[in-house]
């Protein structure tokens, strides 16, 4: 990047004086150090968004494998109320009482899951289609509504 920016500095400071060029060429200076500058910002942008992007795949990655071991926690704390019931009755009865609960509360978020999903579909901006679909007939129709 150095390389670039360097070679920038060097354009805008030329051998012939600006008193010296005449508007043309002051003018055709102006747009290739102008068109210039801008590739270099470009390419620093780019280079500034690919950094970023690595942190941001590193970061979901660490909160997946953060899921994953959550899980397992949740697992383990399963396994622990299955052993807590199991002191009050058989160990067969409080694994299925705590089985017949969690597909309990699984139903209810699929529910919840299934409603949200009725509510995002179509896909479309309904909203925006007939508001652009006013704007066509607008315009067709010479400003009649």
């Amino acid at each position: 990047m150095a390389e670039t920016s360097g070679s920038t500095a060097a354009s805008f400071s030329s051998s012939s004086s600006a008193a010296d060029a005449s508007t043309s060429e002051l003018v055709t200076r102006l747009t290739q150090q102008s068109t210039e500058l801008i590739r270099n910002e470009l390419r620093l942008a780019q280079a500034e968004m690919t950094e970023k992007a690595k942190h941001a795949g590193v970061g979901a990655g660490l909160f997946g494998g953060a899921g994953l071991v959550a899980l397992y926690g949740v697992g383990a704390l399963i396994a622990t109320v299955i052993l807590v019931l199991s002191l009050l009755m058989p160990a067969w009865l409080s694994a299925l009482i705590v089985t017949v609960v969690l597909f309990a509360i699984a139903g209810v978020v699929a529910l919840m899951g299934k409603k949200q999903v009725t509510q995002a579909t179509p896909a479309a901006p309904r909203h925006t289609i007939e508001s652009v679909k006013q704007d066509v007939d607008t315009i067709k129709g010479g400003g009649h509504t």
